[in-house]
């Protein structure tokens, strides 16, 4: 699932023109996982406190699987951009599954060491990404990008099925639905308008990016102040309180950075050194 992050950046030369898209178009594919991303995580603490472990890792896992088949088999962009959807919704959740997982069902003489075979493999994967999509694409179609990764998917969700226990007990917590809905226009908002950038100055976004930037940015702030409000009572839906500590405000605000500069030199290096600089997908994916 990390590896699925980062691998379509040096495809989206290739598919801009299997798919007659722009630049701005194609970056979608991307786009729209962190989107989605952006949207389910902030529900995940729900959803993992109203379902079993087993249940919310089958449907995550199974989620991503479908996402990826779908991906594989896309007649035209807008099923692929749909499938990259279906693919983040799983990863979603699947990421903050693992942690509470872990935190919950690792003694705590054995958590350091789980906590940081986990980092090396998310350290490692989103690296590995480009290089393995750019091996692909030098040597099969891109269709393989996913086909290559399908029956690792699969083969989690039959192991999956088997082993994964349920360790925690499902509760009925109830649902603020205000708050799911301020979370999903903030995130969505923020990111749909930074996104559309890009094409506003080529004319083609369907609103100027101020618009959703505010919209999300209003949405953010009323997020905040009912979270405060209902974390007294804890009810909140993304619980703010570890922001007084500055050591983990500090930490987040950095990967906030860091993520910016990844991902943005990701959509943007792979056009460079293929359309201007005449690299092949291999090379790309090496770079």
């Amino acid at each position: 699932m990390i590896l699925n992050e980062t691998v379509m950046s040096v495809a989206i030369p290739r598919l801009m023109t299997e798919f007659s898209v722009t630049a701005a178009t194609a970056q979608w594919l991307t786009t729209a996982f962190m989107l989605t991303m952006a949207v389910v995580i902030p529900t995940t603490g729900l959803i993992l406190t109203r379902f079993s472990t087993r249940a919310v890792f089958l449907a995550a896992m199974g989620t991503f699987t479908a996402g990826t088949a779908l991906a594989a088999a896309a007649p035209v962009f807008p099923v692929l951009v749909a499938a990259r959807v279906i693919q983040a919704s799983g990863t979603a959740v699947m990421l903050p599954l693992l942690i509470t997982t872990v935190m919950t069902f690792v003694p705590v003489s054995r958590r350091g060491r789980t906590m940081g075979l986990i980092s090396i493999v998310i350290a490692v994967a989103p690296a590995t990404g480009p290089t393995f999509s750019g091996f692909i694409l030098a040597n099969l179609g891109w269709r393989w990008m996913f086909l290559a990764v399908l029956p690792i998917a699969l083969v989690a969700v039959v192991v999956g099925g088997v082993l994964v226990r349920n360790i925690t007990t499902p509760r009925a917590v109830p649902v603020d639905v205000l708050s799911i809905a301020l979370s999903a226009t903030a995130f969505g908002g923020l990111i749909y308008g930074l996104s559309s950038i890009g094409e506003s100055t080529e004319g083609n976004a369907a609103v100027s990016p101020a618009v959703p930037l505010l919209l999300g940015s209003g949405a953010l702030t009323l997020f905040v102040w009912r979270q405060i409000r209902l974390q007294r009572r804890d009810a909140a839906l993304l619980d703010l309180r570890p922001f007084r500590s500055r050591t983990f405000s500090v930490g987040i605000g950095m990967m906030l950075i860091s993520m910016g500069a990844l991902f943005g030199t990701l959509i943007l290096l792979p056009m460079l050194l293929q359309n201007v600089m005449g690299l092949t997908t291999l090379e790309t994916g090496l770079v």
